[in-house]
């Protein structure tokens, strides 16, 4: 039996009486299928948040047809929303530095189907991911990054976005920051990944700085790019425990595994559709 083309709905509003009859209804009258159906209420915001995942069962129906006669549902309720086929891969461009395992986990998670999309193209400010990338097939694009040109080169990725049909941007250890231009052109587009620790440390080896202080915990938190750097929407985050014995090389190991599964944890919850941004918070349905 031939799988159904699965299809996500997702849409938030004002709380109020009577959404989720509107919406199973309209798509229940249009002879879909909802196999998942996920809701919740920010009762702080009075929001309301919906993701419902179907197929269609009538061999005559539409989806373009479905979604063209979903604004007289979603203006009874304010509601902002979209469609989205599941099984159509996300086109993704992904951003290194020289740090490769978080590409190389991404690209690993990929290949045994972990991950749904496509990769566009990986841009880098370096050269040394290079031969990794084309081996793969991938289309490399070297931008190196400096005062001078910054503008510019953002502009050229910008072009790469909209010449790609990219819809995702992955900061897979890109060790630049991003205009605040560049960040709100991305918004709600585009995760990064960094370390995170109790206490905080910023600047070079924050896992030697951490030796030096006896952390017992270390982490890694994966979030959407915003101007405020390394505080936007947080999506998923890794954290492991430490002691005494851990020298900063074994760290230094034990974070990367942590940077890999918190960003491939935010990727692929993003990629399938089950993030909405709430402000500075994320509501993400599981």
């Amino acid at each position: 039996m031939d799988t159904p083309n699965q299809y996500v709905l997702k849409a938030t509003c004002e709380a109020g009486s009577g959404i989720v009859a509107g919406v199973t209804g309209y798509l229940s009258d249009n002879g879909c299928y909802i196999s998942e159906l996920s809701q919740f209420d920010d009762t702080e915001h009075g929001r309301f948040f919906m993701r419902a995942c179907f197929h269609m069962t009538k061999k005559d129906a539409s989806f373009e047809a479905l979604q063209a006669g979903f604004p007289e549902v979603a203006s009874r309720f304010a509601m902002d929303w979209s469609f989205h086929s599941a099984s159509a891969p996300m086109r993704t461009l992904i951003m290194v530095s020289k740090f490769d395992h978080c590409l190389d986990d991404l690209l690993y998670r990929l290949h045994k189907g972990d991950l749904n999309m496509e990769i566009t193209a990986v841009v880098s400010n370096h050269l040394d991911l290079r031969p990794m990338v084309e081996r793969e097939g991938i289309r490399f694009v070297y931008l190196p990054v400096n005062k001078e040109n910054k503008a510019a080169q953002e502009a050229a990725l910008l072009e790469i976005v909209e010449e790609t049909g990219t819809e995702l941007v992955i900061l897979a250890r890109y060790m630049q920051i991003l205009s605040d231009t560049l960040c709100e052109k991305l918004q709600g587009r585009a995760i990064n990944i960094h370390h995170s620790f109790l206490p905080g440390f910023k600047g070079a080896k924050p896992y030697h700085q951490a030796h030096e202080r006896g952390v017992k915990l270390i982490g890694a938190t994966a979030h959407y790019v915003t101007s405020d750097l390394d505080e936007g929407p947080i999506i998923a985050q890794s954290v492991q425990p430490v002691d005494h014995t851990y020298s900063p090389d074994r760290l230094v190991a034990l974070g990367r595994d942590t940077e890999n599964l918190a960003l491939a944890s935010a990727v692929r919850l993003h990629v399938e559709h089950r993030v909405f941004m709430d402000g500075n918070k994320t509501v993400i349905f599981r």
